[in-house]
């Protein structure tokens, strides 16, 4: 089936995905950090003042991330493209939809594998799985710093993902709490005529109309791909 037949299924993930690749989340049960540290750690304040343990940070969860590998849910969704114009739109700031080879991937709150200029916000330079330390500057002599959105500063690809949403034929979540705002007010932006699905242990509640899978996502998503498999003409535009 030619791609520009195909319906578009937009997947917007949460930490919970990566969760079940090993990855801890910064919040929850297990999180690694309590919500003041997080806050902190994840500021403007927090660089301003200590640079160096904010870098540390990032690279304790950068060497975890390398060690990871995409899970079952993260192939799945890969594996939609045969069925639909899949994009991907990601709250999480790993790399494991890339590395499952899903194509279009649209990171909210940026990506812990690149670093940018403090000096220049549109020099980014990817870190290769390395750490980023204090004196790793740009070629203008810039600090780098990770390439990540703290509290208090604009979600990037906003505008985007605010567009592939509206023009939505299916709507896939995943992981997520749906509590980080502005992020997660997106989803409420999809049309009406949209189909939405939600993947999760502890389903969020959703204004909308909703088929819910109540597993882990590595349960739940293929299982989902599965029975769309099952319907022929379930990829072709209505």
């Amino acid at each position: 089936m030619d791609k520009i037949n195909k319906r578009h299924l937009v997947v917007f993930t949460g930490s919970g995905i990566s969760a079940e690749s090993g990855i801890p989340t910064y919040r929850g049960l297990n999180g690694l950090w309590t919500e003041s540290e997080f806050r902190f750690l994840a500021s403007m304040e927090g660089w301003k003042s200590s640079p160096e343990l904010v870098l540390e940070f990032y690279n304790i969860r950068r060497r975890q991330i390398v060690e990871a590998s995409p899970n079952d849910a993260h192939l799945a969704i890969k594996e939609m493209e045969s069925l639909f114009e899949v994009t991907v739109i990601t709250q999480n700031v790993d790399d494991l939809h890339e590395r499952a080879a899903s194509t279009s991937v649209l990171h909210l709150h940026g990506e812990i594998m690149k670093a940018r200029s403090t000096g220049v916000e549109s020099k980014i330079y990817n870190l290769n799985g390395k750490d980023l330390n204090w004196g790793d500057k740009d070629d203008e002599g810039y600090q780098l710093r990770p390439h990540i959105v703290w509290f208090g500063e604009s979600i990037l690809e906003m505008e985007k993902a605010l567009s592939i949403l509206k023009k939505a034929h299916l709507l896939l979540i995943c992981g997520t709490s749906l509590q980080v705002y502005p992020a997660a007010g997106l989803i409420q932006e999809v049309s009406p005529a949209c189909e939405v699905y939600c993947v999760d242990l502890d389903p969020p509640p959703i204004k909308s109309s909703v088929t819910y899978i109540q597993s882990s996502a590595t349960l739940g998503v293929p299982q989902l791909l599965s029975e769309w498999q099952s319907s022929e003409n379930n990829y072709v535009k209505k």
